[in-house]
């Protein structure tokens, strides 16, 4: 997965809160038993972590302020984006967003920008304060993704994932994905509170990682909008098998085999590790978010 070197990267679409701290609040998501629980219910979830049950309790975390200025000094072309993790995060944050604008333009339609929030150790949200034990997540209430990017080592020492620079863009792009549901009024629909390999959820968290696949179909040929070209200039077959095998590891039945020893597919909330493949492969097969109605 390459970037193009003279590209402008457009860091205000990220707020960096990795040198922010939370006055107030408890830890969302404690160690030990529970802390692990709460990492396998809530991982990919996708919706904040209030609708999990993993706010702060009876104390309020005041949003601390966000800072652009670790991203700015460091992530200002596509060059630090191959050099670095957060500038590479920044960049597919910019190239998904490029797509999806371009995308409902073509539809007549509007796309609304959502920012990504990279933060460390704690965060406060619209959804409630979180923990990095939730995962990357997307919050409905303020509309924004928020990114741990110590996630990424996670991804491989825990769940065994392969890795790679695409697994990471795969990870964004599937946040993206459900801002995509949000905006069409579809992510509501994953709010029932129900489980299994049928359920909304899944439906919901599958048709995500169909999004992320069509974005990818088109990742080399969407313009950036500021310089007209592809900010993404290169990716191989390669990075689209590192892209499965993370799909692959947060299916929930390898999740649950690895953690608890069997598989019980009537508490499924994202899919299993087929599942989420076949769609992942169908959105970049295809290129068509019509094609993605994981609902029928």
């Amino acid at each position: 997965m390459q970037f193009d070197d003279d590209a402008n990267l457009d860091t205000s679409e990220v707020q960096d809160r990795r040198g922010s701290r939370i006055p107030g609040g408890r830890a969302t998501v404690g160690g030990g038993l529970a802390g692990l629980i709460a990492l396998l219910l809530a991982l990919f979830l996708g919706v904040g972590p209030e609708q999990l049950g993993l706010s702060s309790g009876g104390d309020t975390a005041a949003p601390a302020a966000s800072s652009l200025a670790q991203v700015q000094q460091t992530c200002r072309t596509g060059r630090d984006a191959n050099a670095r993790d957060d500038c590479r995060a920044v960049a597919v944050v910019n190239s998904v967003q490029d797509f999806w604008t371009q995308e409902f333009r073509r539809r007549h339609a509007t796309y609304s920008t959502s920012p990504t929030v990279f933060f460390r150790g704690r965060v406060a949200t619209a959804c409630g304060t979180a923990s990095s034990a939730v995962g990357p997540f997307y919050c409905p209430g303020d509309r924004k993704v928020y990114l741990d990017l110590g996630f990424f080592d996670e991804l491989r020492t825990k769940f065994g994932s392969t890795g790679g620079p695409f697994a990471q863009a795969y990870v964004i792009a599937h946040e993206y994905g459900h801002h995509v549901q949000d905006l069409q009024g579809i992510l509501g629909r994953s709010q029932d509170g129900l489980t299994g390999a049928n359920s909304n959820s899944v439906r919901t968290e599958l048709q995500a990682d169909c999004y992320a696949g069509v974005w990818a179909h088109h990742a080399t040929t969407t313009p950036d909008e500021s310089t007209g070209r592809p900010l993404i200039t290169s990716l191989t077959a390669a990075d689209i098998r590192d892209g499965l095998d993370a799909a692959a590891a947060v299916g929930d039945d390898r999740i649950q085999e690895r953690f608890q020893g069997r598989v019980t597919p009537e508490a499924w909330t994202h899919g299993s590790a087929r599942q989420r493949q076949q769609w992942f492969q169908q959105g970049y097969r295809t290129g068509d978010m019509k094609q993605c109605d994981t609902f029928r």
